[in-house]
C-alpha cells in the first residue's frame, strides 16, 4: 500500500516528516517517482494540479492539503470514480478567522485612516465606533465562514451569511440562501466578507451587479479565490464610491505581478494569499484517518461532492 505525494519538494517534506511521525511505516513516494503506477493507491496533492492521475489504476482516493479543490476538479487526467478529500485543518479555521477578524476590527476602528494620520504627522482624534453598529455579511457558511460569523457576533458585531442553500449557524446570525435572497443580504452591509468555494456559479460573483446591491461606501474583503473577482469592476467600483475600500488575499495569477495595479491602488490593501495557510503539523493526523479509510473502502473525512465543486 504506497502514498504518492504529488506537490513540490520542499511542501512534500513537510507533510511526509508529519505523516512519518505518526506512522513510520508508511511507504511514501515522490512524483514523478513512482515506481509501478499498479502499486500506488492514494494520491496526495497540493495547489498545484500534479498532472494525469488516470495513470494509477487501482487508485483508492486523491487528498487535497487545500481547502479549495477547484484546480484539481479542472485538470485533465482526473479519475472518474475516485473520491477526493478536501483539507479542513483546524489550525487553517483558526488562522482564517484571525485574519479576518483583525481586518474587521482594523476597518471598524479606523485603522487606515489613522495609519495616514501618522504618515501625515497629523493628530486625528477619532471617535471609536461600537461594534454592535457594524453590520458584517459573510458570503460563504461553511467551515470557515460559520467560525467567522461566531466569532464576530461574539465580539458584539450584526452578522448574517449567505449561502446557496439556508444554513442554520445558531447565535444571532441571520441566514440567507439561495440566489434570489441575495440582494436582500446584500442591502445593508457595511461588510462584505467572501469565503465561497470556487464554481461555476461563483466564478465573477463579485462584479458591478453584486457591489450595485451594496450600500454607497461597503469595504469588501476577499478571502475566497481570485477568480470570483471582476478586477475591473471592483476598480470601478472603489472609483465611483461604491466601494470605499478593499482588501484582497487572493488573485487570479499568483504570485500577483510587480506591475499590477493592485500593488498601489490607495484604496486596496493587498496580502499574498496568506490569510490561512494548511499547517503539516495539524493536517497530517487526517490525512492518515483517510489513507486508512481508503484502504478499507470507507468514506473519506470532507469529502468532495464533485457536482457542487467543494
Amino acid at each position: 500500500m504506497t502514498i504518492l505525494y504529488a506537490a513540490e519538494a520542499d511542501e512534500a517534506a513537510q507533510w511526509t516528516d508529519s505523516l512519518r511521525a505518526l506512522d513510520p511505516g508508511l511507504d511514501i513516494r515522490f512524483w514523478p517517482e513512482w515506481g509501478d503506477p499498479a502499486t500506488v493507491d492514494f494520491v496526495v496533492v497540493g495547489g498545484r494540479s500534479p498532472g494525469d492521475l488516470s495513470i494509477f489504476p487501482k487508485l483508492k482516493a486523491i487528498q487535497s492539503t487545500w481547502a479549495g479543490v477547484n484546480h484539481l476538479l479542472r485538470s485533465p487526467g482526473l479519475p472518474q470514480g475516485v473520491p477526493i478529500a478536501r483539507m479542513v485543518d483546524r489550525g487553517l479555521t483558526g488562522s482564517m478567522t484571525e485574519f479576518v477578524v483583525y481586518q474587521v476590527l482594523d476597518e471598524w476602528r479606523r485603522g487606515p485612516e489613522l495609519r495616514a494620520a501618522q504618515r501625515d504627522a497629523r493628530w486625528v482624534e477619532t471617535m471609536p465606533r461600537l461594534a454592535k453598529d457594524c453590520r458584517v455579511g459573510i458570503l460563504g457558511l461553511g467551515t470557515l465562514g460559520s467560525d467567522i460569523a461566531q466569532k464576530l457576533a461574539g465580539l458584539g458585531f450584526s452578522v448574517s451569511g449567505w449561502s446557496r442553500s439556508a444554513k442554520e449557524p445558531g447565535g444571532n446570525i441571520r441566514s440567507f440562501g439561495g440566489a434570489d435572497s441575495l440582494p436582500t443580504f446584500l442591502g445593508d452591509l457595511h461588510i462584505l466578507i467572501c469565503l465561497l468555494p470556487l464554481t461555476a456559479e461563483t466564478e465573477n460573483i463579485l462584479d458591478a451587479k453584486l457591489f450595485g446591491h451594496l450600500p454607497q461606501g461597503a469595504v469588501l474583503i476577499n478571502v475566497g479565490r481570485g477568480a470570483q473577482l471582476n478586477e475591473a469592476d471592483l476598480l470601478a467600483a472603489l472609483a465611483e464610491g461604491r466601494l470605499r475600500r478593499a482588501v484582497l488575499d487572493v488573485f487570479r495569477e499568483e504570485p500577483l505581478p510587480a506591475t499590477h495595479g493592485f500593488w498601489r491602488h490607495p484604496q486596496i490593501t493587498l496580502t499574498p494569499h496568506v490569510a490561512a495557510i494548511t499547517r503539516a503539523g495539524t493536517g497530517a493526523d487526517d490525512i492518515l484517518e483517510n489513507y486508512r479509510r481508503a484502504m478499507s473502502g470507507r468514506p473519506l473525512l470532507n469529502q468532495v461532492d464533485v457536482r457542487k465543486g467543494y
